[in-house]
C-alpha cells in the first residue's frame, strides 16, 4: 500500500462515521434503534440482510477453499445461503416481521417468554449471545489478517482499528447507520469486485481464456461441484443451516426482516437477498477459483491466496478500493450482530436480572443499549486474539464448525416455534432440544471426535447437533405436547396479519416484567 491507498482507506471510514453521525438524528428511541421503527424500505432492508450475511472471511477463509477445491466455495456456501433465503421469504420472514407489528418487540428472542416461558427464552439468549461474540471475533481477525498482508500492520492492531471505528458508528446510529452504510458499502463492493474480476480475466489469455481456463493442470478437479470434505451430506447439511441462520437464526438478519413496515415489504426484502447472495458471489468467487494460477500462497489453508494476488494485479488506488471492500463486509456483519446482540440484552437478558432495567423509560433504555453494543464489540475484539490458538485454531475452523455447529440447537425452538405445524412443542421440548443439541456438539468434536481415526467428518461435526436438536423438538412435541392457549394465541398473532394502526405498531413498549406472562404488550 502506497499514500494513495491508504487516502482511500481512510476516506472511506470517515465516510462510515459520518453516516453514523447523521444516523443519529433519526434515533428517538430503542425501537428506531433496534428496528428502525419499522420505517425501512424492503430494498434497503434486502440489501441490508444481504451485505450483514458475510465478511471478510469470505476472502480468507473461503478464498481458502477456492484455492484449494474450486466451484465447491460457492456450490456448498453461497447457494444453500440463497436457496434458504428464497424458501425463508415465505416461511419465516413475514411471521419474524410480525413480531415487532403484531406483538410489537424490539428483538427477535423477545416473544419466546410467552411462545415458551422464561427459562427457554433465557437459555437461547445467553447462548446465542455468546456464540455471536465467538462469531464476530472470526470476522475482526479476518479482517485483520487481510491488513498484515497488506500493511505488514499486527493482528492485534488491526482488530483494534477496525472495531473501534466499527464501533463509533453503530453505537451512535444503530440500525439505520447499519443499514445505510451497509448500502454505501454495497456499492463499494460491487466497484471493488467488479474491478478485480476485470483483472484476473486480463491475465487468463496465456492459460487458454475465460473458457478454456479450466483445462489448466493448476486447476484439476476446480470444476467440481463437490470435492474434498465438501460433498453431498456436507451440502444438505450446510442447506438446512443456512435455511435457519440466514433467516434469523443468527438475531441480525431477523432485524431486517422486523425493520420493514409490513409482512408482505420483509418477504420482498428476502427475495432480493436471495437474488444477491445467488448472483453476486460467483463474481466474486471467480478471481479466487483462478488464483492457482496467478499467486502461490504462502499459508497452509490458501487463505492468504485473494490478498496476494489483489496486491500483484492492481494498481496503486484500485488495490486501496479492494482493501476497502475487505472492510466492508467485516464492518456490515460485525456492526449488524452488535446491534442484535443489544437488542437481546436490554430487551430479554436485563430486566430479567436486574430490577432497575425493568424500569427503564425509553432515554435509559437507548443509553444501555449503546452501552451494550460497545461492550459486545470489546469482547469479541478480545477474543479476536486467540482465533489462531490451540482452543480455536484457524479462522475457517471457527466460522464453520463452531458457529455452523453450534447454531442449530439455539435456532431450532427460536425459527420452529413460529409456525403453525409445531405449536404442541413447548418449554420441555425447547430446552431439551437445545441442551440436547449443545451436548452432541461436544461429543461429536471432541470425544468421540479424538476416538475416530482420522477424526469424525467435517460435515457431521456440523449436521449432528442440529438433527439431534430437530429430532428431539418434534419428537417431545409429540410425545408430551404444551400447546396451551396462551402459546397458541402467540403463534396465531405471528402466522396472520393485524388491522391495526400502523404507526401504533412501529412503537415498542419498555421490556416486560420478568414475571408477566402476557401475550404482548401495548405501548
Amino acid at each position: 500500500m502506497n499514500g494513495l491507498d491508504w487516502a482511500v482507506l481512510i476516506g472511506y471510514f470517515g465516510v462510515m462515521v459520518a453516516i453514523g453521525v447523521w444516523s443519529h438524528r433519526r434515533v428517538g428511541d430503542v425501537s428506531d434503534f433496534f428496528t428502525a421503527g419499522g420505517r425501512m424500505p424492503w430494498w434497503l432492508s434486502g440489501i441490508s440482510h444481504h451485505m450483514s450475511g458475510y465478511s471478510a472471511v469470505m476472502f480468507t477463509g473461503y478464498a481458502g477453499i477456492a484455492y484449494t477445491y474450486g466451484v465447491t466455495s460457492f456450490v456448498t456456501w453461497s447457494f444453500p445461503i440463497a436457496l434458504g433465503i428464497a424458501i425463508g421469504s415465505r416461511l419465516f420472514a413475514p411471521r419474524i416481521n410480525r413480531l415487532r407489528s403484531r406483538l410489537h418487540m424490539a428483538s427477535p428472542l423477545e416473544y419466546l417468554k410467552n411462545r415458551y416461558n422464561l427459562p427457554t427464552q433465557q437459555a437461547l439468549a445467553w447462548s446465542g449471545m455468546l456464540l455471536k461474540v465467538v462469531d464476530v471475533a472470526s470476522k475482526w481477525a479476518a479482517i485483520a489478517t487481510l491488513l498484515s498482508v497488506f500493511t505488514g500492520m499486527s493482528l492485534n492492531h488491526g482488530i483494534l482499528i477496525t472495531g473501534v471505528i466499527t464501533a463509533v458508528y453503530c453505537t451512535i446510529g444503530g440500525l439505520w447507520a447499519d443499514a445505510l452504510t451497509e448500502l454505501g458499502q454495497f456499492v463499494i463492493q460491487l466497484l471493488a469486485g467488479i474491478t478485480m474480476f476485470v483483472a484476473v480475466v486480463a491475465e487468463l489469455g496465456p492459460h487458454g481464456g475465460f473458457f478454456g481456463v479450466w483445462e489448466e493442470p493448476a486447476l484439476h478437479g476446480h470444476a467440481k461441484p463437490l470435492v474434498g470434505p465438501y460433498g453431498t451430506v456436507f451440502l444438505l447439511a450446510f442447506l438446512f443451516i443456512k435455511l435457519f441462520e440466514y433467516n434469523g437464526g443468527m438475531l441480525n438478519q431477523a432485524q431486517r426482516y422486523m425493520a420493514t413496515a409490513s409482512a408482505r415489504e420483509a418477504t420482498r426484502s428476502a427475495r432480493l437477498s436471495a437474488v444477491l447472495w445467488l448472483v453476486w458471489p460467483l463474481v466474486l468467487f471467480f478471481p479466487m477459483w483462478m488464483s492457482p494460477l496467478l499467486v502461490h500462497a504462502q499459508k497452509p489453508d490458501g487463505s492468504d491466496s485473494y490478498a496476494l494476488m489483489t496486491e500483484q494485479l492492481l494498481p496503486h488506488g484500485l488495490l486501496g478500493l479492494v482493501i476497502v471492500g475487505f472492510f466492508s463486509h467485516t464492518m456490515a456483519m460485525c456492526s449488524s450482530d452488535a446491534n442484535a446482540i443489544a437488542a437481546v440484552f436490554t430487551r430479554d437478558i436485563a430486566p430479567v436480572v436486574s430490577a432497575r432495567a425493568r424500569a427503564w423509560n425509553q432515554r435509559s433504555g437507548l443509553v444501555a443499549a449503546r452501552l451494550t453494543t460497545v461492550v459486545f464489540l470489546a469482547l469479541s475484539m478480545a477474543v479476536a486474539t486467540q482465533v489462531n490458538s490451540p482452543t480455536f485454531k484457524d479462522i475457517i475452523t471457527v466460522v464453520i464448525k463452531w458457529v455452523a455447529g453450534l447454531m442449530g440447537p439455539i435456532a431450532i425452538p427460536m425459527m420452529l416455534g413460529l409456525l403453525r405445524p409445531f405449536r404442541r412443542s413447548g418449554p420441555t421440548a425447547a430446552l431439551t432440544s437445545w441442551a440436547a443439541g449443545l451436548l452432541a456438539f461436544w461429543l461429536v468434536n471432541y470425544p468421540i471426535n479424538w476416538n475416530v481415526d482420522g477424526g469424525v467428518p467435517l460435515q457431521y461435526q456440523v449436521s449432528v447437533p442440529l438433527a439431534v436438536s430437530l429430532v428431539l423438538y418434534i419428537g417431545i412435541g409429540f410425545a408430551k405436547p404444551e400447546d396451551t392457549p396462551e402459546r397458541l394465541a402467540v403463534i396465531e398473532k405471528v402466522n396472520t396479519d393485524g388491522d391495526g394502526d400502523p404507526a401504533a405498531a412501529a412503537a415498542v413498549p419498555a421490556p416486560a416484567d420478568a414475571g408477566d406472562d402476557v401475550v404482548g404488550k401495548q405501548p
